[in-house]
């Protein structure tokens, strides 16, 4: 099993990042393999609204000037992912929005080849707009048909300076459980 996690900040190795390493280190502790991507420089479009995954099924987006057909495929080998974003003006960053746009459309394409993988979400914020954010990646992961897992409280981490998330104990406490729980469902799904 391999659990994925995707960090949309454009900030590397920020708030975002050690939120989802608070995730993952519980993942890892049940023996599940996991990754980090982190978006930082990557520069992603969104959606050209071309309509050749549709054409093609190929599992792949038309579009190869970026990363995106490597992260896709990173998508489609995982049995988890987490996509993790700060919070920009209410919402998660363009780079994850164009993840969610063009691996949602591949995958709409191809069967819904994320159907009954595990996701969740993860919001780094400094005051306010988290939900939306939080909402905006819980529509990719149920849309998508996939298995979404719930912590002690929304899956989020107050701090605007790199770091100071770890001094929100509820979120660090949140991420932990999060991670333990979807642990937890990846391997009821594979018993």
């Amino acid at each position: 099993m391999k659990v994925l996690a995707i960090n949309g900040s454009a900030r590397k190795d920020g708030n975002t990042a050690a939120l989802l390493r608070h995730v993952l280190k519980e993942i890892e502790a049940e023996g599940i393999e996991t990754e980090m991507v982190q978006l930082s420089g990557m520069h992603l479009n969104g959606c050209a609204a071309c309509y050749a995954c549709f054409k093609k099924k190929d599992k792949r987006c038309a579009v190869t000037e970026d990363a995106m057909n490597d992260l896709i495929s990173k998508m489609v080998e995982a049995d988890g992912i987490l996509l993790g974003s700060p919070t920009y003006f209410a919402d998660i960053t363009s780079d994850l929005k164009a993840v969610i746009e063009r691996a949602g459309f591949v995958a709409k394409a191809n069967s819904d080849m994320f159907k009954r993988k595990v996701g969740a979400a993860v919001v780094a914020v400094r005051r306010g707009g988290e939900i939306h954010a939080f909402d905006s990646i819980n529509h990719f992961f149920l849309i998508s048909q996939m298995v979404v897992p719930g912590s002690i409280y929304w899956n989020m981490g107050f701090g605007l300076d790199k770091g100071d998330v770890e001094r929100d104990e509820e979120g660090i406490r949140t991420m932990v459980n999060l991670g333990r729980n979807m642990a937890w469902v990846l391997k009821k799904l594979t018993a």
